[in-house]
Parts: structure tokens; sequence; C-alpha cells
């Protein structure tokens, strides 16, 4: 070899390493100059070619050719403060009267600063840099760059406790029950004010999409519920009937022949309470199972540090909760979902047709039962 050529040249350009970069790589990277006026779907597919452009592009197209495709069922983990920004009215709801999403684990946070917005409360754009202390004397609350006045917490704390002393709220339920009866007055007060399509819990009841929260005693609607008991209230929350009708929904769309897939915004709680219904089932329940079918996941934490919560997409598959199976198809774009779901929400309008709503909340009891007897029957055969 002539000692000033550079090593790699000794095998450019042979069949086989051109065979091994074919087989390596997909689409050659050669796109066209952005165009005035070119359409967000029109955009991602163009140009968001590679990094976590790349990984946005093919969340979106995991999202409408799999995820939507064939009637599969589709959960969202909603965690951050995703509402307050709008991202509620303006991504969320549409996509759930879209039958774009059929279930939903939320943290209380998203559906109490939500809340605000059907009853007529106004939020602000503002700037990251305020001068806090000027605003706690102001009464003033911020959330980064969102402002609003103080009277919008007292007013929605109001609002939950003179609702949920009501007589229908004087009983044991899961979070998706109560979710469904605030959701019902709240659809109401959107058609006396006029504002329909701006709430999340109002557009969840009249799709019949079942909302749950993983840690219904961390969030305001928690604190507020908490006074009531003080008061000789006899709601009860009961978290332990949500793991269950959160597995009896996966369950069905699994037995059914039909996918799972999870569309998982930020980490925390509602992601793991998401994604636990796989083991529940297969573990807990010793029911035939192998975990969810797509996984799309829209983050900005580490896995290395602990803060990606649930871990990555092959991390959760030896937990089960993931189908080895279909392993590659799962995508983790680490891109604040802020970005995301505006564009995920675009790419799925343009993309796809709208679906018949599956209405799971009309069927969580059926569905619960089918759980109980699938479990009875495991148990019966353990103990043969």
């Amino acid at each position: 070899m002539h000692p000033h050529k550079p090593h790699y040249e000794r095998h450019a350009g042979t069949d086989a390493n051109k065979g091994f970069l074919h087989k390596i790589s997909r689409e050659r990277i050669n796109p066209a100059a952005v165009a005035a006026g070119v359409g967000a779907a029109d955009l991602i597919e163009s140009a968001f070619l590679s990094y976590n452009a790349g990984r946005l592009r093919e969340g979106c197209q995991l999202f409408v050719r799999r995820m939507l495709a064939q009637n599969g069922t589709v959960g969202l983990a909603l965690s951050g403060a995703l509402t307050p920004a709008g991202l509620g009215m303006s991504c969320l709801v549409p996509l759930v009267e879209a039958g774009f999403i059929d279930w939903i684990v939320s943290t209380g946070a998203n559906l109490y600063h939500d809340t605000h917005y059907a009853l007529g409360m106004d939020l602000y754009q503002a700037g990251p840099n305020l001068p806090d202390l000027e605003l706690r004397e102001n009464q003033v609350i911020r959330i980064y760059d969102i402002v609003f006045d103080y009277e919008n917490l007292l007013g929605t704390d109001q609002f939950f406790r003179a609702l949920c002393r009501a007589e229908p709220f004087q009983q044991t339920m899961g979070t998706a029950e109560f979710h469904n009866l605030v959701g019902k007055y709240l659809a109401e007060r959107e058609d006396q004010t006029g504002r329909k399509g701006k709430n999340l819990l109002a557009a969840a009841y009249r799709a019949g999409v079942p909302i749950f929260t993983s840690s219904p005693g961390d969030s305001s609607i928690g604190m507020n519920l908490a006074a009531l008991m003080l008061e000789g209230s006899k709601l009860r929350i009961d978290p332990l009937c949500d793991v269950n009708q959160s597995a009896a929904l996966v369950w069905d769309a699994k037995v059914s022949g039909g996918t799972s897939s999870v569309l998982i915004l930020g980490g925390g709680s509602p992601k793991n309470f998401m994604l636990q219904t796989e083991p529940q089932i297969q573990e807990v329940l010793g029911l035939a199972e192998a975990g969810h079918d797509y996984f799309l996941q829209f983050t900005d934490a580490r896995p290395d540090t602990g803060g990606l919560s649930g871990a990555t997409p092959s991390e959760a598959m030896t937990w089960g909760k993931v189908d080895p199976d279909k392993l590659p198809d799962s995508v983790t774009c680490y891109v604040d979902s802020t970005i995301a779901l505006p564009l995920l929400t675009a790419y799925s309008f343009t993309r796809a047709p709208k679906r018949p709503l599956k209405r799971l909340h009309d069927r969580l009891p059926e569905l619960t039962r089918r759980l109980e007897t699938g479990y009875a029957q495991t148990r019966a055969t353990r103990a043969e």
C-alpha cells in the first residue's frame, strides 16, 4: 500500500461496500429547496431528514401509517404544562374529536388549568424573564412565559368544590368516571357560553374518551377534593380501579385482534401508568400478552440520568411493556412536546381521514368484567 494513500481508500467503491451501504441506508439525502407556502406535512416529509427532525418525521409517519391504521387503539400519556399554553384547544381537542385518541392518562394539573378556558378565564403570553416578586405582589401567576390572574385559581377551585358537593359525586369512583362526570358539566357550560371546543374534559365526555389521572392527589383538583373530605363529602377516588380499567382497555384491544399504541408527550407518572398496563396483564394477572404494539414518545429527558420516566422502548420491552416483535417500529424523538404536538397534529390531519369514535368510556364496565373473567380463569388454572 502506498505510504501516503489514505487508509479508507483501500476498499472505496467496491461492490461489497456499496451493498452494505445500501443495506443500512434509506433514502438518499437530496431535498428540494423549501418553497414559500409549503404545508406542514409536506415540509416534515421533505426537509425533516436527520437527527431529531428525522425522528419526528418517522414518528408522524408511524402515527398515521401504523397507530391509526385498521382502527387500532391509541392511548395518549400527557404530562408537562401543555394545556395552559393552549395546546388543549389547538391540538388535543381536535385529535379527540377526530377519533385519533381513544384514551388518555394525564396529570391533574393539565386538566385543572384547561378548565380555566371552559370557565371563560384568560391566560396570556408573556416573556420568560419576569420580575417574580412583582408578580407575586400583584397576584399574577406565572408558568414560564404564561401569566394569569390569581383569581383564575380561586374561581376554578370554587367551581370544583361547588360541583363536587353535588349528589352525583357522593360515591367512590375511579378517575375516568370522575373526569367523565366533570366533563359532562363542563360541556354544558361550554354550550351555554358558546365556548365549545375549548376544554379537553368536555371534548372527552362528548367523544366517550376515558381520561385517567395516575396521581389524583397531585394537583389542585385533588387538593380541593381533599378539602371536601374534611367537610364530610363521601366522594372517594379509587386509583386501584384505574389500574384494572386501563388494563382492560389494552386487553380488549389485543384480544379483539387489534393493536394497542401509546403516544407519550413528556414522561412522568402518566407515561409509566400507561405502559404498566401490559405488565399488569401479563405479570400480575397472568394473561397471555406480548406488549404494546407501537410506541411513540416526544421527550427532552435522558435515560442515563434516570430522568427518562419509564425508559426507552427497548428497555421497556424487557418489562413486557412493548412487544419485542414491534420494537423496530418504536420511535423516541428528543424534542420539546410543545413543538412536536402541533406538527404531529397538522401532519395527521393532512395524511389521515377521521376515524369512528370508539367511545371506550361507555364500555368500561363491560371491558373490566371481561378482564375479571380472564383473571378468574387464570387463577383457576394456577390452582390446578
